[in-house]
């Protein structure tokens, strides 16, 4: 399974972008600012492609996707959240979106999360950075 991340606008508060599953939309998404220094919890990781896996997270307590081996950052998810404040570098998506926000995160997670159990291995995330 390959998702793609694409990354639509950003404000000095968040990056909106639009996921898809195997070339069909999924869903919206939000993230921190993409930034050309990082800053600690405020900064989007950088455009490229990842391996995602379930695992159990200890600061959700449960489990949710995980990117794997992003460079100069650790414990990168995708879990619900609406807002710039939900996220410490992680990707949140939404069924709606907003300036600086994503509705009905959980029911998008809750449904994105269906798709990547049901998954057969490998997932694959790409992010690409707005045009």
């Amino acid at each position: 399974m390959k998702l793609v991340l694409q990354r639509q606008k950003s404000s000095d508060k968040s990056t909106l972008g639009t996921i898809y599953i195997d070339g069909k939309f999924e869903c919206y998404s939000l993230e921190d600012v993409e930034r050309p220094e990082k800053i600690k919890g405020e900064t989007a990781i950088p455009a490229g492609t990842y391996k995602v896996i379930l695992t159990q997270s200890p600061r959700f307590g449960r489990i949710l996707p995980l990117l794997v081996d992003v460079p100069n950052y650790e414990g990168i998810r995708i879990h619900p959240g609406n807002t710039d404040k939900d996220t410490d570098g992680c990707i949140l998506p939404g069924q709606s979106q907003g300036k600086d926000f994503v509705g009905n995160s959980r029911l998008a997670f809750d449904a994105l999360f269906a798709k990547l159990q049901a998954a057969k291995d490998p997932i694959t995330i790409e992010i690409r950075s707005a045009s």
